[in-house]
Order: structure tokens, then sequence, then C-alpha cells
């Protein structure tokens, strides 16, 4: 079996000149990731830089997503860049050097241009309470805004959503600049890897070649996930979510059985690819701002959009081996 665990490696952030309410598509579509393809360590920036933006939606379009698009250089992009090098069969470091660069860059525009549709405004609720008591009453746990349901389908951060476009209403009839990921990969899935030290899933296909690279929780101190190997049993579109207190962990004064109902915002937000290990899977989450940034309750947590993605590559028998602090 191969093994493409990656070295958690140090990494250092790159500096920016852009400031948030200046940050442009001009700026994003302008750049070149060759301007920051050094190893010289640079100021830790405090606002988006658009060519780490570049950076992102390149490594999000290559295969090896960096999590949410944000603007910032952290430990997510470190990995991504690292799981593009595992894929593409270079020497793995994570360090974004001129051949990596070379391989990744296109000359194309990365930001562009959505009208906004009367179909956008639906489904939207006025808030999600935190407690799940309260989740269990609603009929949907659905987006907040129209600008938390654009974010997630174009896979970036809510803020810098909002900085591409100062002053925006994001109103049915309005243009928004916007990420431009591409479709989904597609394939079959023949068996996955999450790696717990270095919070990455790999998916390989048939010939046991990288389809993606992942961005995940796995776990936590606490909870730690089942390590070993374990089987897809199948896939939930949209799950609902059953909490349990005395299976899965306590919830504010939450001391019952609640059944919370499906929708993006919901704990396992879109996805739940269920496990041969009883309670366990690979699942979406309401904030992918927090991939690998907090503790999960034992199951392994992606991103929306990533779930989605891997969901429609995997049927139910493909091999999940879950590798513990190599």
């Amino acid at each position: 079996m191969k093994n493409h665990s990656l070295v958690v490696l140090a990494f250092t952030l790159f500096s920016t000149v852009a400031k948030a309410e200046n940050i442009t598509a001009d700026m994003v579509n302008s750049t070149a990731i060759s301007a920051i393809a050094t190893q010289r360590p640079l100021e830790i920036s405090k606002e988006p830089d658009p060519a780490i933006v570049r950076l992102q939606v390149l490594l999000d379009r290559a295969g090896s997503s960096p999590g949410v698009i944000d603007g910032f250089y952290g430990e997510n992009v470190n990995k991504a860049i690292a799981g593009f090098e595992a894929m593409n069969g270079l020497p793995v470091d994570g360090k974004l050097d001129p051949d990596v660069a070379a391989k990744l860059e296109r000359n194309e525009p990365l930001i562009g241009s959505y009208e906004i549709t009367v179909d956008d405004g639906q489904d939207i609720v006025t808030s999600i309470p935190e407690d799940y008591a309260k989740q269990a009453a609603m009929d949907h746990l659905g987006f907040t805004s129209v600008a938390e349901k654009l974010s997630e389908r174009f896979h970036m951060d809510i803020e810098l959503l909002k900085a591409l476009n100062p002053g925006a209403q994001f109103s049915p009839g309005d243009t928004v600049f916007v990420t431009a990921p591409e479709r989904p990969r597609e394939g079959k899935v023949k068996r996955i890897e999450a790696h717990v030290r270095s919070g990455q899933v790999f998916a390989y296909d048939e010939a046991d070649k990288i389809l993606a690279v992942y961005p995940a929780t796995i776990g936590s101190d606490d909870n730690p996930s089942p390590s070993g190997t374990h089987k897809v049993n199948g896939v939930a579109q949209m799950p609902k979510y059953t909490y349990n207190p005395k299976v899965n962990f306590q919830q504010g004064q939450n001391k019952k059985v609640l059944n919370l109902p499906s929708g993006p915002n919901n704990p396992v937000g879109t996805v739940w690819i269920d496990l041969s290990e009883p309670t366990y899977g690979i699942h979406g989450t309401p904030e992918p701002s927090k991939i690998d940034k907090a503790g999960s309750h034992g199951c392994i947590r992606l991103a929306n959009w990533d779930v989605e993605e891997l969901a429609a590559m995997v049927k139910p028998g493909v091999i999940v081996d879950i590798l513990p602090q190599e």
C-alpha cells in the first residue's frame, strides 16, 4: 500500500500589500503566483493577498483542496501544495517553489462575475441557533444569507466575497465577483486514506493514483477517530442528524435524543458517507473555515463542497484506511 502521509511542515506566512477593503478581481486576475514562489521568510499578513487567493483557486482546480479560499497563507494551503506535489510525482515538501508554481499556474482569469438569481434568495433562514434543541424545532437548517450560499458554492470565505464586492446587497439581479472553481472532479475511488497527523484525506483511483486530496478534521484528542481499515456502507445526501448524548457527546444542556433537520448548516453538513464502524462517517460541516482547526467528535469532517465531490466518486465497499499519528 502506498503511503503519502505528509510531514506536517513548519511554514511562514506571505506578506501582502493589499488591504481587505482594497482587494479587487483585477488584482487577483493580473497577479501571478510566481511572485510568491520563494522560500524566503516574509512578514505575517493580516489581510488577504491577491496572489494567495489565486494560489488557493489554482490548488482547488488541480484537485488538492486548500479548503476555504480566503486569501491567507496557512497550514491548509501548505498541505494543499504538498498534496499537489504528491499527485504530480514531485518531491513533497509543501513549499511553493518556482517549479510547483509553473506547473500550477494558468494564464487565465480566476475571478469572474456572477448574476444573482431569484432562486439564490430561496431557502434562506433567519439564523441558526447554537442549541441543538432549538435546531431540532426548525424545518430546515439552510443558509442564513445569499452571501453565505454563494460563498459556499464558490468555495470562498464569506469575508473575501464581501471584500471583493464592497457595498453589494447580494440581491437578485446584482452582479458580483466570485472565484471560478472548475467542475467537480470525476472518477471512481477505489480506496481512501485519512491521515490523522497531517489532517488530510487522499482519494485513490483504480490504478492507485491520487484522484483528489482534501484538508480534514479527523477526530480530536478527546474523541479520536477509529484507526484501521473500514469500508463505505453508503452515501446520504442532505442527511438529517440524530443527536444522542449517550452515543455522541454532550451538547449544552441537551440530555435527550434530538432529531435535527437537513441542510447545509446541519452538524454533518450536506453529505454523510457512512462507514462500517458504527456511528462513524465522512461528512460535511456548517463551518468550513474551521476544517483542521477545531476537533471533531471522532468522524472525518470535510468542507461541504469537498465531501460532495468525494461522495460522487465512491460506492459501497470502498476501503477507508484511517492512519493514526504516524
